[in-house]
């Protein structure tokens, strides 16, 4: 290579391709770029264990680690274009990087509602800094609203009960994750939290915030004309890719529609020669022949060491990927593995009403498993789903 490989974000997805490219063998110039102050963080605990003040330092890797790897790591900074042709990178202090290769790994930013009023006490959750925020305010709230029972709307749901706030729930959809896992498997997790104590909306949206005389969030107006009373809010909508610093170069994108991100192959590569994509805003090729993102912890390192042999000209892993990912709410850690989807055929196998099993299949065979407070079944469940196992055995089997 003439230059280094630079890695344009440094959260999971960038620091495992750093990791990766060092573990299969590359010695040259390595540079990872963070527009965030902090070292590499896990995500995952910031709705859950940081949120809740139980841990403080949810950071991947320390600062000898960089320095051991010989990677370049520099925080602060933030890429707002890319000149292919030129291989260079354009950042916000107006430097640039050159790169032989390019990885980006600039994975999400969370969704806002438009049109509501800008008030304190409302947030949203993705990075350290938005749930050091949201942490100083749970300490002294009573109640919450939570807009959004998707993963992490149910998660800060679940951890702000722990924390002995009261909290509204609203869901437009009829129960929590019904997009995601569909609507029996949501109606479970809508049981799981009303017996917790949370005053779960479904079928309801967000009209408008109420404020006091300081600007300060009050509650919050739903759409079925009701008034909640609220200390804080978080918005759960959802997040979108962040690829505006790429408006301006010829890297093929996914139409919003689609979910939006960075178009790949399996191996990520991108439209252009020398610029790959990894993690969360990347839209690669799967084997069903769609190009799709996938929002899990696991899929980051999965993609990380196939972009990494792919890059050096190494053999990939041949081992058979099955997609896992999870959620911890309350007491009860919820699994799935393959590619549970809200269409399956849907088959609740095992349910003490509190802790479930799923089998989710299409055309007879099965796709994927879903289990709350169920980890060994789900988990011996991974080579029944590589091997495309005829839902009709499993079934049988399940027969007293």
């Amino acid at each position: 290579m003439n230059g280094p490989i630079v890695i344009v974000g440094a959260g999971l997805g960038g620091l495992r391709s750093a990791e990766e490219l060092r573990r299969a063998g590359y010695e040259g110039e390595l540079i990872l770029v963070g527009e965030e102050s902090r070292l590499p963080y896990d995500r995952p605990p910031l709705s859950k264990q940081f949120v809740r003040g139980e841990t403080d330092d949810t950071t991947l890797r320390p600062a000898e680690f960089f320095e051991e790897k010989q990677i370049d790591l520099r925080l602060n900074t933030e890429a707002v274009g890319v000149d292919t042709t030129a291989r260079r990178v354009r950042l916000a202090d107006g430097g640039t990087l050159d790169y032989d290769q390019l990885i980006i790994a600039t994975g999400l930013r969370p969704r806002r509602l438009p049109g509501l009023p800008d008030l304190r006490g409302v947030h949203v959750l993705r990075g350290h800094a938005d749930a050091t925020a949201l942490r100083a305010e749970l300490t002294g709230a009573g109640t919450a609203l939570v807009v959004g029972a998707g993963f992490i709307g149910c998660e800060l749901a679940a951890s702000f009960r722990a924390s002995g706030v009261e909290v509204v729930l609203v869901e437009p959809q009829p129960t929590p994750l019904a997009s995601v896992l569909g609507e029996q498997i949501g109606a479970l997790v809508a049981r799981m939290h009303r017996a917790e104590g949370v005053d779960l909306r479904c079928g309801t949206g967000l009209d408008t915030f109420l404020a006091d005389d300081a600007d300060r969030v009050r509650g919050a107006l739903l759409s079925d004309g009701s008034e909640v009373s609220a200390d804080l809010v978080v918005i759960g909508v959802g997040s979108r890719p962040v690829t505006e610093w790429l408006a301006d170069s010829d890297i093929a994108l996914a139409e919003p529609a689609a979910g939006g991100g960075v178009l790949a192959d399996e191996v990520g590569r991108t439209s252009v020669a020398g610029v790959w994509v990894v993690g969360d805003v990347a839209a690669w090729l799967h084997e069903t022949g769609l190009r799709k993102r996938v929002e899990h912890w696991t899929n980051a390192g999965e993609q990380a060491k196939l972009l990494a042999c792919a890059l050096l000209g190494a053999e990939p892993p041949t081992a058979a990927r099955v997609p896992y990912f999870w959620s911890d709410q309350y007491d009860v850690k919820i699994q799935a593995l393959g590619t549970p989807s809200a269409n399956d055929d849907i088959y609740i196998v095992a349910d003490d009403g509190r802790k479930f099993l799923a089998y989710y299949a299409q055309n007879g065979n099965l796709t994927g498993v879903v289990g709350a407070g169920m980890t060994g079944q789900v988990m011996k469940a991974r080579a029944k789903i590589a091997a495309n196992a005829p839902i009709a055995d499993l079934l049988a089997a399940t027969q007293p």
